[in-house]
């Protein structure tokens, strides 16, 4: 079924090899051959893979969680090199990943009774698509790319996993040690150029495309999918609202809501994007906002600190963004709409917008970088209505300590998580959908699991 994992085959896993800062080795960049030659196997391990039991092949992935939780600090300090974190950030980046594939190995899709009569017996089960390409974004390298191993072998599908060509280490060392675990074909990865992504989409025996990132990519992959009817699992950007009610305890809540926001240095697709503060709180909720901000740690060795952005592309995104905050004489509470030039990186101040403009684009769009609005409410149907003004829907929550308030609130926005009193506060057993332009689909949970799965119900006719 499957090679038996041991500490001593984990204590195998070499990181020197990644180097010290500067001295990154090259990634390998595949071409449609390494493709062929990938699909080639994992089309012959799909159905042996599948007709081993659920519950085993949920063995199988905790030995292989195991022995990743044995490799922390490897990873831990591979995803800071490559992707850019604080170590504090990245521990957390690592052992959410952990929580999260433990969190599968517990799930189950038994086989459902639909009815059952004297005459008919109707069941309905869930089968594994087969070849899943799954394809991760470079702002959670490894919490992305083991949701989707989780989901999928659990389910079992067998995995082609595809990093993102800004941070592919980590992810090529999870397909390393699951050699070590897996049969043959079932996990594999591919690192590449602009060129793999569609060659993994376009090809003919890949059954589904699980990818996480941008709206655009989203939509592309999503219509290349289209033509073949090939399945599609999207996870997009949000755009993220977060209402502060009057009544909150300041002090308590201002730090909690400056943390999230300013977490991974603001490149989290679920974190608050848009705060939207009562009027009679504003600013002494903006002060104690702006003083996190200024006092932020770019230290990436310090516990609490944020890193740079973690890659060019997206620091020159923000800083566009920050041109037009400046261009349009938007106020600044924190931080500079300038580059920070006296440190080596892609860094950027923790910058807070004062009463920004509804219609400015950092209201508008999602900056994923250390840049958020604040804004000013006094009608609660208005403020919804602006958390609402959004193509996005991922996530939003409501900060109060009226629970019907909250919750009556809660229920009107327009996002598939909502969270009352926290924000990203996320769990493997719950599932995770979104509205809009967000996703399509859902994620995590026993929802999440069918998502790899095919329907078949079963009708018998008895006597």
């Amino acid at each position: 079924m499957a090679t038996n994992g041991s500490s001593s085959a984990v204590d195998k896993l070499d990181f020197t090899t990644f180097g010290n800062e500067g001295e990154n080795p090259p990634a390998p960049v595949s071409t449609l051959e390494d493709v062929n030659r990938a699909v080639e196997p994992a089309r012959n391990a799909a159905k042996s893979w599948a007709a081993v039991p659920m519950s085993k092949r949920q063995q199988v992935l905790k030995a292989f969680t195991d022995a990743f939780e044995a490799q922390e600090e490897g990873f831990v300090q591979m995803l800071v090199k490559e992707q850019g974190k604080s170590i504090s950030e990245g521990h957390h980046e690592f052992r959410l990943s952990l929580q999260f594939l433990r969190g599968f190995c517990g799930l189950d899709l038994p086989e459902e009774l639909l009815e059952s009569s004297e005459t008919r017996k109707v069941t309905v089960q869930y089968t594994p698509l087969g070849v899943v390409a799954g394809i991760v974004a470079w702002n959670y390298p490894i919490f992305i790319a083991c949701g989707k191993i989780g989901q999928a072998l659990a389910t079992g599908n067998t995995l082609i996993l595809k990093p993102s060509p800004f941070a592919p280490y980590c992810n090529l060392k999870l397909a390393e040690l699951g050699t070590r675990f897996f049969p043959h074909g079932v996990f594999q990865a591919l690192s590449g150029d602009d060129d793999l992504g569609p060659w993994l989409t376009e090809h003919p025996c890949i059954d589904v495309v699980s990818f996480t990132g941008s709206v655009a990519l989203g939509k592309q992959i999503g219509e290349t999918c289209g033509k073949s009817l090939k399945r599609c699992i999207l996870e997009l950007g949000g755009n993220d609202p977060a209402i502060v009610c009057a009544d909150v305890d300041i002090a308590a809540i201002a730090p909690v809501i400056a943390y999230l926001t300013f977490a991974n240095s603001g490149q989290i697709c679920i974190i608050p994007k848009r705060v939207y503060v009562h009027d009679s709180i504003y600013d002494k909720f903006l002060s104690i906002l702006a003083a996190y901000a200024t006092n932020l740690s770019l230290k990436q060795e310090e516990q609490g600190a944020i890193g740079p952005v973690s890659n060019q592309p997206q620091y020159e995104r923000v800083k566009h963004m920050l041109e037009d905050i400046e261009r349009n004489h938007l106020t600044i509470a924190a931080g500079s709409t300038k580059p920070l030039t006296d440190r080596r990186g892609f860094f950027l101040s923790p910058t807070l917008v004062d009463n920004s403009p509804d219609s400015s684009r950092i209201v508008t769009e999602e900056p994923l970088g250390p840049v958020v609005p604040v804004m000013r409410w006094t009608d609660e149907s208005d403020v919804i209505n602006r958390a609402n003004n959004t193509d996005f829907g991922l996530s939003a929550s409501v900060w109060s300590r009226d629970a019907a308030q909250a919750e009556c609130m809660a229920r009107q926005l327009q996002a598939g998580n909502i969270w009352i009193n926290t924000h990203a506060a996320t769990d493997p057993k719950f599932s995770s959908g979104s509205f809009k332009n967000s996703a399509n689909g859902a994620n995590f949970g026993v929802m999440g699991l069918k998502a790899y799965c095919n329907l078949q119900t079963i009708h018998a006719r008895l006597g």
